[in-house]
């Protein structure tokens, strides 16, 4: 009943944005008729993007890890590709768009969802385990895709505003989808079982009952994910134009928008790395996070050259120093912390410490 309730109210939201949304978004000089259009659009995408989770779970439930986590992490990401994109292609004025919101995916997931896990995990349960090589594989991916998007585009002499030339765009969104298509082989071919807590890796491999592999069961909830991200995907150009609309009005930091995009796509998913954490699935807790943080700069990085080569705009990818560095000291510290087999409070209140950083540098760079 829920679930036929959030994608009635989702898709007749999409109704109604294409028969009046074009008179809506072109008198947006009112702030509390602009606001309340905000409202709404948030509350309708984060409501869908709960959707999506729920959805993603239970086929996750169906098809076991880590085809589960990584159903729901593409759903995520598409979304926030879809968004991204939108906001790229309404504005034609966000050089930095892609950069920041990737930036503040890396540091929501990895320092925020990754620090209050551990730490909500340490307090409740001590120690928790998970594979260690599948933490390996997250980070031996990761600190390649991000220091080749995010770092040495600052350093190469062709240009010398964090930009790439055509070459270089074309021959890094094409590396880049080769080392993510590498990884994903990797993660669901021959070495899936990375991915498994070693624990639940016998239960992972027995038999499931007949309801958890019917091909209906699988379908209709295929089908409900669809029916919650559409709607997103087409959302996202109006709330696009309002949230643009209201950086620039208020005067806020350019990369808050960044900052809002990624926050509205991740925190169902937050919640949901945060929910495992508690029931002690710390392993499921470490696919979605670090899932979320690969396939974040596996898939936007292609996306936002892409379009920023097809529609003539500029594409600024290279970070600000202070960020380079809070990149450079969270993939050492994420390195760190999962270096060994178990967990405890102080990996997670040392990540929580640097995510509280990130933010203070938003408003304060």
């Amino acid at each position: 009943m829920m679930a036929a309730l959030r994608v009635a109210v989702a898709w007749a939201t999409v109704l109604a944005f294409a028969w009046f949304g074009k008179d809506w978004l072109g008198d947006l000089s009112r702030p509390l008729f602009a606001g309340g259009l905000f409202a709404w659009l948030l509350a309708v995408i984060v409501w869908a993007a709960f959707g999506v989770v729920h959805e993603a779970e239970e086929l996750a439930h169906r098809l076991g890890e880590p085809l589960g986590t990584l159903v729901l992490t593409l759903s995520i990401v598409i979304i926030e590709v879809a968004l991204i994109s939108a906001v790229m292609l309404s504005a034609k004025d966000a050089p930095t768009l892609g950069r920041d919101t990737m930036f503040a995916v890396l540091m929501i997931v990895l320092n925020g969802v990754v620090g209050l896990g551990l730490l909500v995990g340490g307090l409740r349960h001590h120690q928790q385990r998970y594979n260690l090589q599948g933490a390996s594989a997250f980070l031996s991916v990761i600190i390649p895709l991000t220091t080749i998007a995010l770092i040495i585009p600052n350093f190469t002499s062709s240009t010398s505003d964090g930009t790439l030339t055509i070459l270089q765009a074309v021959t890094f969104s094409l590396f880049t989808l080769a080392l993510y298509g590498v990884f994903l082989l990797i993660q669901t071919g021959r070495h899936s079982d990375f991915f498994i807590d070693a624990e639940a890796r016998e239960s992972a491999e027995a038999p499931h009952g007949a309801d958890s592999i019917s091909g209906g069961g699988i379908a209709k909830h295929i089908g409900l994910l669809l029916a919650n991200v559409l709607p997103i995907v087409i959302l996202a150009k109006s709330l696009a134009v309002i949230l643009d609309h209201g950086i620039a009005a208020l005067g806020a930091p350019s990369a808050l928008g960044g900052v809002l995009i990624a926050a509205i796509v991740f925190t169902p998913e937050g919640i949901s790395a945060l929910k495992a954490v508690a029931r002690n699935e710390l392993q499921r807790a470490i696919n979605l996070c670090l899932g979320a943080a690969t396939s974040t700069v596996g898939l936007t990085v292609p996306a936002i050259l892409t379009i920023g080569l097809l529609t003539g705009q500029t594409v600024v990818l290279g970070l600000k120093p202070t960020e380079m560095t809070l990149l450079a000291v969270t993939l050492i510290l994420s390195a760190q912390t999962f270096s060994g087999s178990r967990t405890t409070v102080l990996e997670g209140a040392v990540h929580l410490v640097l995510f509280f950083v990130y933010l203070v540098l938003i408003f304060s760079p």
